[in-house]
């Protein structure tokens, strides 16, 4: 068994959820997502051993493309990720009622394809075609199954679509430039090819622009609070737990080894711009009075600290990056299916009309605290590990990042605590709350367990990313 077995599992899956109609479609998709996270797992246990799990086979003679898939600790982490909470977003959806069940469950799963197809491709051309193709599932699924009014949702989802597909044809430009120069889309080789100063500007703006885009990345980042509210709760967390980690991993896979020049040249400015977007975030956080907009400028500003790492072109900030995407989207997903929980009982995504829900519902309350407390870095959680190497790294660039990017843990706490106080305390909505359901606790209870547990001991992902890190640094690293 290698890594192609995964993408079969989901393309299969895929397949299967939307052929055995929408009665079925909803445990039929749950049961392929969990036997893809399964064959992950059984993966990355034989790489642990030291077993070949990789795929490469010839797809095309002119231009020469392979169809690559790379499994290594980096790949592997990501494609967990992924894996990992396909089914448990595809379980948290079950409290719902979605008209074509089954083209909803089979877009989610083809998503999860295109992702993971996107973490493992060493080819470039290839890596383009999966990137690309996880783009359609959302953008139907956003605007098909999303709230509110139909025309804004609408704008809102063609912006999205339109903003990311455009930053992705400046990465498209770059792919076709280099094999020009390389006479091949395998990354280890376009790691090699010699370019001049210039030749790396032009590729490492190119790439900045496709995953500035996706991240987001201020000033690129007027789709994302729109999308996030207007998407369905499985949108918006596909969307931010899983789709934008595919522009933070292509940081350090595609652009920084590529053109480390570039990188070491442009590294004040893009960090700079990576922690001001953390207190951008912050304050637009700090203003909404949407519960689905506080939780998306939130992870607005957290992703601006996880770039701000890896720009940091050290190695505590790529694998506190690493570490810090992890715990992400996890948190993010929790989040987010909390303000779900919300909406489902309330009708509304306005603050002001919650309220005094912890009276009602105290389990439901004390598992939103604990992920509200991850999501602001507790010690003991999974975000506080990876924000402290980011921190770490930032101060080795220079102080002043560190201290202004330390700023979101500070804003963090004051915004998500207000919301948390004015959503779950005070006076009781005439509205009654009831307390989760088994099913509702069961997603909790997975996501705060990796919360917890990764905080308490991080070092097996650590361990497993940090190896291909150190080899990636030496193509960053060759100028100095």
């Amino acid at each position: 068994m290698d890594v192609s077995f995964i993408l079969v599992i989901l393309l299969f899956g895929a397949a299967a959820t939307w052929f055995v109609g929408d009665k079925l479609a909803s445990k039929t998709a749950l049961l392929f997502s969990t036997a893809a996270f399964a064959a992950t797992l059984y993966i990355i246990y034989r790489y642990s051993l030291g077993e070949g799990v990789s795929f490469h086979a010839q797809w095309l003679t002119r231009p020469l493309v392979v169809f690559g898939l790379q499994a290594d600790g980096l790949s592997l982490t990501m494609v967990a990720l992924t894996t990992a909470l396909t089914p448990i977003i595809v379980y948290s959806s079950f409290g719902n009622l979605f008209p074509k069940t089954s083209t909803f469950y089979a877009l989610i799963m083809f998503m999860a394809f295109a992702m993971v197809g996107s973490f493992l491709s060493v080819d470039g051309f290839v890596y383009y075609i999966f990137w690309e193709l996880s783009l359609i599932p959302i953008y139907f699924i956003a605007l098909i199954w999303g709230g509110g009014d139909a025309e804004e949702r609408k704008k809102a989802v063609i912006k999205f679509f339109i903003y990311t597909f455009a930053g992705s044809l400046f990465m498209l430009v770059a792919f076709i430039y280099l094999y020009q120069k390389a006479h091949s889309f395998l990354n280890l080789q376009l790691y090699s090819t010699i370019l001049s100063a210039k030749e790396q500007t032009f590729i490492y703006w190119a790439f900045f622009l496709a995953y500035a885009i996706k991240t987001p990345i201020i000033p690129f980042h007027s789709w994302q609070a729109n999308t996030y509210q207007k998407a369905p709760a499985v949108g918006t967390m596909l969307l931010s737990g899983i789709m934008l980690k595919m522009a933070l991993y292509s940081i350090v896979r595609w652009q920084l080894p590529i053109a480390p020049f570039a990188a070491e040249q442009y590294k004040y400015i893009v960090v700079g711009l990576c922690i001001a977007g953390v207190i951008y975030g912050s304050l637009l956080a700090l203003r909404q009075t949407n519960i689905k907009k506080v939780l998306a400028y939130s992870s607005l500003a957290h992703v601006g600290l996880i770039a701000a790492g890896a720009y940091t072109l050290t190695l505590d900030g790529i694998r506190g990056a690493f570490l810090q995407m992890i715990a992400h989207g996890f948190v993010v997903a929790g989040v987010f299916f909390a303000a779900e929980i919300i909406e489902r009982r309330y009708k509304t995504q306005d603050i002001a009309e919650m309220g005094g829900i912890r009276s009602q519902a105290p389990k439901f309350a004390s598992m939103f605290m604990i992920l509200v407390l991850a999501s602001v870095a507790l010690p003991g959680t999974f975000n506080f590990v990876g924000e402290f190497e980011v921190l770490y790294s930032l101060a080795q660039v220079h102080i002043a990042f560190a201290i202004v990017g330390g700023t979101t843990i500070i804003l963090g706490a004051f915004y998500m605590l207000r919301m948390y106080q004015q959503v779950m305390l005070g006076e009781t909505n005439a509205k009654p709350f009831a307390d989760v359901t088994f099913g509702e606790g069961l997603v909790f209870v997975l996501i705060i367990a990796v919360l917890i547990g990764f905080g308490l001991y991080p070092k097996p992902i650590s361990d497993i990313v940090l190896p291909e890190i150190q080899k990636i640094l030496v193509y960053i690293n060759r100028y100095n």
